[in-house]
């Protein structure tokens, strides 16, 4: 299956994660340069959206991966975002260092970082922003992900297989 779409112009960040609010982090299996970023023992828990082998996280770290692609998503897909946001926001809560995290640190994992913010009690378009500024302006740049996220992901989850 391919995850990434090649078309995207925004190249990886400079920080293999950034720290959007405290406790939840984004970020990616690649930085800036296509250099590799493996994840250790720096979370409690480690949300992949893409997955390389040996990037981690170490062994005993809670670790969940869903792959997805930076396209648009099947109902089961957005199903996926809506449970990772929800594990998100809970390991927060409970002071859980949480990493959530694609291949570049971008679109995937700002989707679900975006819905985790909301289930945190910010508003779409302050988590938007706050993203963009913590982790740059290339993040969430997949103008659809915004739309799933504006549309509210249970509604873009029920209309996304209507047109196959």
């Amino acid at each position: 299956m391919k995850t990434r779409q090649k078309d995207r112009h925004n190249p990886p960040p400079e920080d293999p994660w950034n720290e959007i609010r405290p406790g939840l982090w984004m970020g990616g299996h690649v930085r800036a340069g296509e250099i590799p970023v493996v994840v250790g023992r720096e979370f409690d828990l480690v949300l992949s959206l893409y997955q390389r082998a040996g990037h981690g996280p170490a062994p005993g770290v809670e670790h969940h991966f869903a792959e997805m692609p930076d396209g648009p998503l099947t109902e089961a897909q957005i199903g996926e975002v809506e449970r990772f946001a929800g594990l998100a926001a809970e390991a927060v809560r409970a002071g859980r260092a949480t990493l959530v995290r694609c291949h570049a640190g971008q679109n995937r994992s700002g989707l679900v970082v975006a819905q985790a913010l909301v289930e945190l009690g910010m508003d779409l378009t302050v988590a938007i922003a706050l993203i963009r500024q913590r982790r740059g302006p290339g993040a969430l740049s997949n103008q659809l992900f915004v739309q799933y996220l504006e549309s509210g992901l249970p509604i873009a989850r029920l209309l996304s297989d209507l047109g196959s």
